[in-house]
């Protein structure tokens, strides 16, 4: 009972708890804590008997210089049917704001519990080219480890808004969760989405404060600021009761006391076993399992990840997949079960309740259908994903430069490869409009990421700008048109702080609070969501990539009316052919170049920004005539200014609704929608209205 018993009290502890836990360590031979009993300390180990505490020998210190593993890995024992015990598994999410450190968190309890040996700073929770190229979580992933005779299955998840929808759906897979929060910024917009997520769906929380070790670290203000966060999302007193354990995940330690020893991440293993739940979960029943991420094997097709809700799988069952309203989409025999262990998938004959596995064998399920008993006639609940906010339309490409460079480049190809995306990403979705294609989600940078990689994949496609999907209430005369609106959390120097309030006010965002924290202030807007598009690439260049800029979907409110006009016109080409110095330095003074000289132009590209409002054609690739006269100026004289090279991202913040972005593996460009300069013409005189988009 005494392990039981060591447990951690949540609020300020009065003399009389203290002096009880002193006398329960007292009894025990450990020392006393100061602050909070999660566990025996590291080099205690807790045996698998509840009755009695066996002392082995301690933990070999962890550095971060060095390669680190545990010397005895206590592998679960199977039990019955095969299975390792239900009260030996704990599922877990990390969950947090971005970088905040979650990723390099797990890469350490990967590491330091021998599941996984890899360099220092590998980050290889984050495979994805581009999460390494970014810096960021894109997609959940899942991880095991064996620690102390327990199964720990670790979800990794992304802490950007936009890629909330990868959040929503692996909670379903876990009991509990660690939220991690960097000891100097303390809880920031997401952090506030993914715990409203984490507690709405009853899983008790585990804190990790991570970043203790900087200098400006604040625990003791991070720490009022987490309790005021979780009363005012409504946490109940079991969930009140979390623990708070203080880390580096860089320099790979974690421990119960803000002055405890600085080792290993051990005493984080010892929290989750303790605090985590086991599943609660049913093996009598026939087999059930919610798919909630597919991935595509060469060797043995889809395999479908999921935690097991009831029953026990073996290779060889029968099973068929039920859709959302309960009809069998396909049925088949299993031909491959696959559990995470470390940063290996292991081939394993039988898995029970409460395991998260991979399973194949069909072929046509889909996320949140369930895989199932032939007896089963009624499909898991799944849980809802936020609404889509933006969406932009995907065309082929068909400027006179294109098809040239990729290798998929019809509409059907287009078509297959979105419906794919679908598959996977629950937070997009896909709308056929003739012959394009209008992909909703998130953010631009959702967006991003699914151009780019695409991209890379070898795709020729137009994408036009991204347009809010507003909504509507009421009917007739009360009817009204609603947009949504972004919870904006910035944090800048105080001097730039004028220029930010300033330039969001024009965009119709209202401030809701400014405070202060040091050198910094922290500003929170509440803004349409158009009014944010395009603004995080111009905020980089306002504070010169010193402040944070974080948002969040808050809810939907009436339509706020036009936006300022925040861009100018555009200078176009009205020739085809390449660029010469000679026609840029001409059109040089007229704005802003986006091509240098020897680029390919066509009638209708976009080459450059005008300084005016009005958009201007031009001849870029106009050449010198040559004479018999010599001059004294030659064209190797000519110098120009050097050409702004706007990312993707950048440039989907800045197209205008008359334009589209032209994308091929090697370049990204912008052209006019229309790109005969007549027909451009026609369509200006008509004018035009704020487009609502589907309502």
């Amino acid at each position: 009972m005494l392990p039981v018993m060591l447990k951690r009290v949540r609020t300020v502890p009065t003399p009389c708890l203290r002096s009880a836990r002193r006398a329960l360590c007292g009894l025990a031979g450990l020392p006393t804590c100061q602050r909070n009993v999660v566990t025996a300390p590291s080099k205690w180990r807790i045996s698998t008997a509840p009755s009695q505490l066996a002392m082995r020998a301690p933990v070999r210190p962890y550095s971060a210089a060095a390669a680190a593993a545990m010397e005895d890995v206590d592998v679960p024992e199977p039990g019955v049917n095969g299975c390792v015990e239900v009260e030996k598994i704990r599922n877990l999410a990390i969950i947090a704001h971005v970088d905040h450190g979650k990723t390099t968190l797990v890469d350490q309890l990967l590491r330091q519990s021998g599941a996984a040996k890899m360099e220092s700073g590998a980050r290889v929770m984050d495979s994805n080219d581009l999460e390494k190229e970014r810096g960021i979580t894109i997609l959940s992933k899942s991880t095991g480890i064996s620690y102390k005779g327990y199964r720990i299955n670790i979800v990794d998840t992304p802490g950007h808004a936009d890629f909330g929808g990868e959040v929503e759906r692996v909670l379903s897979m876990v009991d509990g969760v660690c939220l991690v929060v960097c000891g100097t910024e303390g809880p920031m917009t997401q952090t506030k989405f993914v715990l409203s997520k984490a507690l709405s769906k009853n899983l008790k929380p585990l804190v990790v404060m991570n970043k203790v070790d900087r200098a400006t670290a604040r625990p003791d203000q991070v720490e009022e600021e987490l309790l005021e966060l979780f009363i005012g999302l409504d946490a109940n007193d079991q969930q009140l009761e979390y623990p708070v354990l203080f880390a580096s995940a860089k320099d790979g330690w974690a421990t119960t006391e803000i002055d405890g020893a600085r080792e290993n991440v051990l005493p984080l293993l010892d929290a989750i076993v303790a605090q985590v739940p086991a599943p609660t979960v049913d093996r009598e029943a026939p087999f059930s399992m919610l798919v909630t991420q597919i991935e595509s094997d060469p060797y043995v097709g889809k395999c479908y990840m999921g935690k097991v809700q009831s029953g026990v799988i073996r290779v060889g069952d029968k099973i068929k997949s039920l859709n959302t309203d309960g009809k069998t989409a396909v049925e088949g025999k299993v031909t491959k079960i696959l559990m995470r262990q470390g940063l290996e998938q292991v081939p394993t004959e039988v898995a029970g309740a409460g395991d998260i596995v991979s399973i194949a064998g069909i072929d046509g399920a889909y996320v949140n259908h369930t895989i199932c008993d032939a007896a089963v006639t009624q499909p898991l609940p799944f849980t809802e994903v936020d609404p889509p906010t933006i969406s932009m339309f995907f065309y082929v490409n068909d400027s006179p430069l294109g098809g040239k460079e990729g290798k998929y480049l019809t509409s059907q190809v287009l078509r297959d490869r979105l419906m794919k995306e679908t598959e996977t990403n629950v937070a997009l979705e896909v709308v056929e409009q003739g012959d394009a294609y209008e992909v909703k989600g998130r953010g631009e940078l959702q967006m991003g990421v699914l151009i780019e990689t695409m991209r890379r994949e070898g795709f020729e496609l137009s994408v036009s700008p991204p347009r809010v999907i507003y909504r509507t209430e009421g009917e007739g005369k009360d009817k009204k048109i609603l947009e949504p609106i972004e919870e904006l959390t910035i944090d800048v120097e105080h001097v730039q702080a004028g220029s930010v309030i300033e330039k969001i006010t024009k965009r119709k965002g209202e401030m809701k609070s400014y405070t202060e924290s040091g050198d910094k202030g922290r500003l929170v807007f509440l803004i349409p969501t158009r009014g944010l598009l395009g603004y995080p690439a111009e905020f980089k260049n306002d504070t010169h990539g010193q402040g944070t800029i974080n948002y969040m979907l808050h809810g939907y409110e009436p339509y706020k009316g036009p936006l300022e006009r925040t861009r100018k016109g555009s200078i176009i080409s009205t020739a085809s052919g390449e660029t010469t110095a000679y026609a840029l330095v001409a059109i040089e003074p007229r704005g802003k170049l986006f091509i240098a000289p020897g680029t390919k132009v066509y009638p209708g590209m976009i080459i450059g920004e005008h300084n005016r409002e009005h958009d201007l054609e031009v001849n870029p690739a106009k050449a010198k005539h040559q004479t018999n006269v010599r001059t004294a100026g030659k064209d190797e004289n000519i110098r120009l200014v050097p050409v702004e090279q706007m990312g993707l991202e950048k440039m989907i913040a800045y197209v205008q609704d008359d334009e589209v972005i032209e994308i091929t593996p090697s370049i990204v460009r912008t052209r006019k929608k229309e790109l005969d300069a007549t027909k451009r013409k026609a369509q200006s005189r008509k004018g035009g209205r704020p487009d609502f988009g589907d309502i």
